[in-house]
């Protein structure tokens, strides 16, 4: 009778390492890449968003706008050379947009050379009306987005329309952006220019394009603090089969080093503004860093 306990035990076990392991692992498509395993999408996603509408009492009656700035690259390349199919998450993108242009305040999409927008479809909240009736509106701007390098080279000098520059996150932003001149350009434009910059989740990393051949003291935003993804999660994503293996760089440390201080020690809703800078630590501020974005912005506008 024991002898069956333990030899069910056993079974028992094993059958919950493999459903565990299986869980866990990254699911590979078709170019070879990897999304996220089964477990880690139920951990870090949701059908459903939690936006929240807001009726705004005085809300923008002109034409201000905010320039979204995307990613055009797909594949991450792992530190253990597996490649990791991110972009801009959707949440991070649309929800602030729902509140925004409740707000009366229009949204407009570049990527560095004019590719398409790559979104994280499979982050897509599939049973959330607001985010997909959003994702319809904007979806022919995703695939064929403004260029920024055109903008910085035509349009951004006399360009009277934008309040404000916004980076949403997905892992997508360290791609191409951080170290992207037109970016650095543009930041600098909309910081002289008294705009709001807005960047959530791993949106800070293109952040990093205003410090290119600057110093701590010449930094754009050095003595900022921010709400950011932070690094120590990043770690963890290999252990839950999140990103197929561990990061190729980290960004927090480098904003570290610029003189920016990272408030966060979770991927929550933590949410921050310093001077014209907002920031979010996660798609679980995508709701409170929309609104808040809105209400800064609205409330500069109507002065």
């Amino acid at each position: 009778m024991l002898k069956k306990l333990l030899v069910g035990l056993a079974v028992f076990i094993l059958i919950a390492f493999i459903a565990f392991y299986v869980a866990t692992k990254p699911t590979i498509q078709d170019d070879g890449s990897y999304i996220p395993s089964k477990l880690s999408l139920s951990i870090a996603t949701s059908p459903v968003s939690d936006y929240e509408y807001v009726k705004f009492e005085n809300p923008h009656r002109g034409n201000k706008k905010v320039l979204m700035v995307c990613t055009e690259e797909r594949n991450m390349t792992m530190a253990n050379g597996k490649e990791f199919s991110t972009g801009n998450h959707p949440v991070e993108m649309l929800l602030p947009i729902l509140h925004l242009k409740n707000a009366g305040i229009d949204v407009d999409v570049v990527t560095p050379t004019g590719k398409s927008v790559k979104i994280e479809m499979w982050a897509m909240p599939s049973e959330d009306k607001n985010i997909g009736k959003m994702y319809e509106e904007y979806k022919s701007k995703f695939e064929k987005p403004g260029s920024l390098s055109s903008f910085v080279r035509n349009e951004m000098t006399d360009s009277t329309d934008y309040v404000g520059v916004f980076i949403p996150g997905g892992h997508g932003a360290m791609l191409g952006l951080p170290e992207n001149r037109d970016l650095n350009k543009l930041l600098h434009w909309s910081h002289e220019n008294d705009m709001h910059t807005l960047a959530i989740c791993h949106g800070p990393a293109a952040l990093l394009a205003a410090g290119m051949d600057a110093t701590k003291d010449s930094y754009l935003f050095s003595g900022y603090k921010i709400a950011s993804f932070p690094d120590a999660v990043d770690k963890q994503g290999p252990m839950i089969g999140y990103t197929p293996g561990a990061m190729p760089w980290i960004y927090g440390e480098k904003l570290n080093n610029l003189g920016v201080t990272i408030i966060n020690e979770k991927a929550d809703d933590t949410c921050h503004k310093d001077r014209k800078l907002i920031t979010g630590a996660s798609p679980q501020a995508a709701n409170k860093f929309g609104q808040m974005a809105a209400h800064a912005i609205l409330e500069e506008l109507n002065k």
